[in-house]
């Protein structure tokens, strides 16, 4: 997908601020053991098509109005993903905003996972 200028300063901006992962190190956080919660932020139309089993989804059009209730800790580690990583960036920093302090985008989103050998779900 071309995205506009405005839109990758707008994400670009928001990864300044944020933590960033790959699929690599998610699933070596996956092989830890570590504690975190998968949020997938696309679309319903995305998520009924296929996503990461485990995984929650909370749109990139909800995810700040229904994260409190999803998540109420606010030291919990979300990683979130999308199709590519933009939508997530967005969406993390503005948890960062909430007061969230751990969350992650995922880079490279649901076009790496769907590759990555994780189960998946639809």
């Amino acid at each position: 997908m071309v995205h506009s200028p405005e839109f990758l300063k707008l994400v670009d901006d928001a990864k300044s601020r944020i933590r960033q992962i790959d699929v690599e190190g998610y699933k070596e956080m996956r092989r830890l053991g570590a504690e975190h919660l998968l949020v997938d932020t696309r679309e319903e139309s995305e998520w009924a098509a296929g996503h990461v089993a485990g995984a929650v989804h909370l749109s990139k059009g909800i995810i700040e109005r229904d994260i409190v209730a999803t998540a109420p800790d606010k030291n919990t580690v979300l990683v979130l993903y999308c199709g590519g990583g933009f939508r997530s960036a967005l969406a993390a920093d503005n948890l960062r905003k909430m007061g969230y302090a751990n969350p992650i985008s995922l880079d490279g989103g649901w076009r790496a996972l769907k590759d990555s050998g994780l189960p998946l779900e639809s």
